[in-house]
């Protein structure tokens, strides 16, 4: 009988040589921290909201509470940023961004505990739902059930990163803490569409309606679903070259077109109003109107899932804050308002801030450009550039962690914000410019009228009038794909959009050669190899802690022995 966890769950994600041990003690191991047990649990609906509960929380640890995320795993394989943090660390962002394990033999690998532990709450209560006693009436059992496998819809989320980060996964549907043997992808993918399948048929269209989005929108809806399956659909044609067995292109086009049709979603008008970064401005401790400036807010309409965050983490066991934020901030002694510092693990590539067309506010709203936005000229910037590896003079601004004048993080009103741990902006899985493109790249009849709506918003100022710079573009693949890069710059998308065009075209786009940047304030260049990339399929190396833990049940991927 075990005991369940609605706490936090520790993980291990990525002991890369960066001074991290793994805390994993078992293969698939799930530590359990309350008196409730699966003896005397799940038997009311009560208890199925208790565990709803704790499906999510899962699903926020798994994917916001590590110090490199699948966000900023994706950002530094991808083209968008090289593998910094500080110049005395090791080379573990290195070895992720350039596929190469000289760059850190005594690399353990990337743990994936996290997800399992995630995957496991939710196969926990997908298996008691004949046991629980349902309300006989208003009962929310097809809300709360149908929620729960669109958790399997978070499971298969979770299942979604794993499978597309690594490739070669255990397919686990039940509770269990044994060996699991890796299955085929396609069998990972088949569990993937079936849950989205079951969410989007089970989950009422009007259960979490967008008029209460700012409480709503972390939860799996049924466009949530449909927008997921979408996606999945997408990378797996292009990835594998084939179609899965259980999702047509028909069906993955009439699911975004269910979410456009549905009214409930719109693009904010002002493409930096999406992130709190690009509207900060330089406040003192407490004035969180002048920091936070015309910031649209939390769930806004664009907004079709995210992962919700707040800033009550602690070291006592409350981890509910954006845990991988510091990682991509600038590394300096002190904030330099309106951003805080960090650790610097992915400086943006130059190459790619120049690929911006002119008149495009996505890249301001998206880059912080250290020089052109006078931070040089800060004393505390020094160490950014005596600090840091691979330094480019470029930053992630759409989750950059922010600070007060004081240099403080503003995480919390009053500037007692840890940044480590109290950092607290949302992660947003799916925006409605998404949706618009999907449903374009898919062929919708209105595939020109979507591409417009996304391009032409990116040329617009604050009075929303077009910039005269603005190019119209037809809107076929390439440049459906195109667009996808700079819309969706450092939000985790872009290297799967690479790899969904053929390995050897996603390792070309890849391959750089001899890019200057500054290692410990000395000059240094990024050199990455496409037979590299080539070579490992694009996938991550397997945690060898945890090959060993499985007793060697696991096996490496190819590329990385």
């Amino acid at each position: 009988m075990k005991k369940i966890n609605f706490n936090i769950v520790g993980a291990s994600f990525l002991c890369l040589g960066l001074g991290m041990t793994s805390c994993t003690q078992s293969f698939l191991d799930v530590e359990s921290k309350t008196e409730s047990t699966t003896g005397n649990f799940y038997k009311t609906e009560k208890d199925a909201y208790r565990a709803l509960l704790g499906c999510y929380d899962g699903f926020r640890l798994a994917t916001c509470n590590s110090p490199v995320n699948f966000l900023v795993m994706s950002e530094i394989m991808g083209y968008e940023c090289f593998g910094g943090s500080g110049a005395a660390d090791g080379n573990g962002m290195r070895l992720i961004d350039r596929f190469d394990l000289s760059q850190n033999p005594s690399s353990t690998g990337s743990s994936w505990a996290g997800y399992y532990s995630g995957i496991y709450r939710c196969n926990e209560l997908i298996t008691r739902e004949e046991g629980i006693q349902w309300n006989e009436s208003d009962s929310k059992r097809n809300l709360y059930m149908g929620e729960c496998r669109a958790i399997r819809a978070i499971r298969a989320i979770l299942y979604f990163d794993i499978v597309r980060q690594f490739g070669n996964i255990p397919l686990v549907v039940e509770p269990t803490n044994e060996n699991v043997p890796q299955a085929d992808p396609a069998d990972v993918y088949a569990l993937i569409f079936s849950d989205l399948k079951y969410a989007i048929e089970n989950i009422p269209a009007d259960a979490y309606p967008k008029s209460q989005a700012s409480t709503n929108d972390g939860h799996i809806t049924k466009y949530a679903a449909e927008a997921i399956l979408a996606r999945a659909y997408l990378y797996y044609t292009g990835y594998y070259g084939t179609e899965p067995a259980d999702v047509t292109k028909a069906e993955a086009l009439a699911a975004v077109e269910d979410i456009i049709a549905s009214g409930e979603f719109e693009l904010v008008p002002e493409y930096r109003r999406l992130w709190p970064a690009a509207c900060a401005g330089k406040a003192e401790v407490g004035d969180v109107e002048t920091l936070y400036g015309d910031y649209i807010g939390d769930g806004n309409s664009e907004t079709v899932l995210a992962v919700k965050c707040t800033a009550t983490g602690d070291y006592a066991g409350n981890n509910d804050g954006n845990t991988w934020q510091v990682n991509i901030a600038m590394r300096t002694t002190t904030g330099i308002a309106p951003y805080m510092y960090g650790w610097g693990y992915a400086p943006v590539n130059p190459l790619f801030v120049e690929e911006y067309e002119e008149g495009d506010t996505r890249r301001e709203a998206s880059i912080i450009d250290a020089k052109g936005e006078g931070l040089e000229d800060n004393p505390n910037f020094g160490v950014c550039i005596s600090g840091s590896q691979e330094n480019t003079g470029y930053y992630i601004k759409k989750y950059a962690p922010l600070a007060f004048t004081n240099g403080q993080s503003a995480a919390k009103e009053d500037g007692t914000g840890n940044l480590m741990i109290s950092n607290h902006q949302d992660y947003v899985l799916v925006r409605y410019a998404d949706v618009l493109l999907m449903a374009a790249e898919l062929g919708s009849p209105n595939a020109q009228t979507y591409f417009d709506k996304v391009r032409e918003r990116a040329f617009k100022g604050k009075d929303g009038s077009l910039s005269p710079l603005y190019v119209a573009k037809a809107a076929t693949k390439e440049n459906i794909m195109e667009e996808r890069r700079f819309e969706f710059a450092f939000e985790g998308i872009n290297y799967w959009d690479l790899l969904r065009q053929g390995i050897e075209y996603a390792a070309n786009k890849l391959a750089v050669q001899n890019v200057p940047v500054l290692t410990a304030g000395a000059p240094a260049e990024v050199t990455i190899n496409a037979q590299d990339i080539i070579d490992k399929k694009g996938l991550s190396m397997i945690s060898e802690t945890q090959i060993t833990l499985s007793n060697g049940v696991l096996k490496q991927n190819p590329g990385w022995d």
